[in-house]
């Protein structure tokens, strides 16, 4: 899994691209942590997640309780129907605030 990050004026937007899965959820969450702000809004950006099993539900637990220690405000956008499917079924969902887009993120 590739991970990027850009800014969008103030907001980091950080991109996801292939499987979050056991093999590459620690690498994912080092890489995440790695370029995550201590404060302002953070996107991050699943469009191009094709996959994502438990270890990668772990992951953005971690994630939410970064941001929840921090001023960072996290959202997330592009959730693959089947990644939301399982984030839905498991309770996850309702942890994280989910828009449609990054520009809608930037207007929240």
């Amino acid at each position: 899994m590739d991970v990027r990050k850009h800014l969008r004026g103030e907001v980091t937007v950080i991109t996801m691209d292939g499987t979050l899965d056991s093999a590459t959820a620690p690498r994912v969450q080092q890489d995440i942590e790695a370029l995550f702000p201590d404060s302002g809004l953070v996107v991050l950006d699943m469009s191009s997640t094709t996959y994502m099993s438990s270890a990668g539900l772990r992951v953005l637990l971690l994630i939410y309780r970064r941001a929840q220690g921090s001023a960072a405000r996290l959202a997330l956008t592009g959730l693959p129907p089947d990644v939301r499917a399982v984030m839905d079924a498991t309770g996850f969902l309702g942890f994280f605030t989910v828009v449609e887009s990054v520009e809608e993120a930037l207007a929240v």
